[in-house]
């Protein structure tokens, strides 16, 4: 199947600022069943883009804008093939559990096993681990599984009850939350059965015959944890499923933190306001995004993200990953 891509990120300030500096996460990985066919990213105010590959095999686009602007405008397209492949297992033998251990042992997973920035082992979380028997049983993949399907079932998916930086605990305490809040209390509770797990973003494909909480006009985020025999395996809690083909990845982390589509810093005393277009379609031939996504201009076609009230000349704008 191919997929076109485009997504649409404007910053607007309420008075010019000075200059923006960005880094973007936003083209598709090609690795396994995926494959980014093409990427292009236009800017306006027009600059010249650079990138690097870090060391998660994520692809990084930044730039910098040193003349006065009001508005600052990201449009990044791409095309992507993925080809279908073997589902992944309803359970793995019991002796899985000795083979993580075995590979933990002699790989490098450290910073897929503690906890990061927005995937801590809090209080309310650890209440919550107890509440769903999180312990080593049966095996890590009937287990995991559970897991996913048990957060599902907790949480109610509410666009913008929480915020991008808004901390575990928010989520868990009304119980309401994104997915990126799906995928961190996932994360966290994976990691303390010492199981390696990271955060993925990226976007999930819409399918018409399918109900599911999110669409293919927004980001989505999801988690992978290391299976032996499989490798990383997805598991998107939001949607109580494991990754399929119209999981499209970005870029993979310990969390939201690694990963966000844009962020950056502007010079200026003014408020910021954060609008987002996401639009994915699906194809069983190869379509030019450019030709194909024409995005509407109308305001309320957008997701806004709350003003940002800068607190000192240097201020932060971080993209809002889930709606």
């Amino acid at each position: 199947m191919y997929y076109s891509i485009r997504h649409q990120t404007r910053f607007r300030y309420d008075s010019a600022v000075s200059e923006s500096i960005m880094e973007m996460r936003l083209q598709p990985r090609t690795e396994w069943t995926q494959h980014c066919l093409s990427f292009d990213i236009e800017l306006d105010p027009r600059t010249r883009v650079f990138r690097y590959r870090d060391y998660l095999g994520n692809t990084i686009h930044h730039f910098n804008v040193p003349a006065e602007h009001q508005q600052l405008e990201i449009v990044s397209t791409s095309l992507v093939e993925v080809t279908p492949f073997a589902p992944w297992p309803a359970k793995l033998d019991p002796t899985a559990w000795d083979e993580i251990d075995a590979q933990v042992n002699n790989g490098d997973y450290y910073e897929m096993l503690m906890p990061s920035d927005f995937a801590q082992p809090t209080p309310a979380l650890l209440e919550l681990a107890v509440a769903l028997q999180v312990t080593r049983r049966g095996d890590p993949m009937s287990l995991l599984r559970e897991l996913n399907t048990a957060l599902y079932r907790h949480f109610d998916y509410v666009p913008k009850a929480t915020r991008v930086d808004s901390p575990i605990d928010d989520a868990l305490r009304t119980r309401k939350g994104v997915c990126q809040d799906f995928a961190h209390v996932l994360i966290a509770l994976v990691r303390l059965l010492k199981i390696p797990c990271r955060y993925v973003s990226g976007y999930k494909a819409p399918r018409g015959d399918e109900p599911e909480r999110t669409s293919g006009q927004a980001s989505h985020a999801w988690v992978e944890a290391w299976m032996p025999g499989w490798g990383w395996v997805g598991f998107d809690p939001t949607n109580n499923k494991l990754t399929a083909e119209r999981h499209i990845r970005t870029a993979v982390g310990r969390d939201y933190a690694d990963v966000p589509p844009t962020k950056g810093l502007y010079k200026g005393e003014s408020k910021g306001e954060l609008a987002v277009q996401v639009i994915v379609l699906a194809s069983d031939k190869p379509s030019n995004p450019e030709v194909e996504l024409v995005l509407p201009s109308q305001d309320d076609e957008w997701t806004v993200a709350p003003p940002k009230t800068p607190a000192s000349s240097d201020a932060q704008s971080a993209q809002q990953q889930q709606q």
